[in-house]
């Protein structure tokens, strides 16, 4: 999850807007990757949903 905007990535669902269909698993996503709700937060950023402020 982005902790800037809350986008949520979903191994399940991928996401096509993106080029990542269903099923993508998140150690596919490339580490360049932002986030494509606010483009602020890079991959690394990103944490388990439920971890915010951990």
């Amino acid at each position: 999850m982005c902790p800037g905007c809350g986008y949520v990535y979903d191994e399940t669902l991928g996401d096509p807007r993106e080029g990542f269909p269903a099923g993508t698993p998140w150690s596919a996503i490339p580490d360049a990757w932002c986030c494509p709700d606010c483009g602020v937060r890079e991959k690394v950023d990103f944490v388990a949903p439920g971890r915010v402020g951990a």
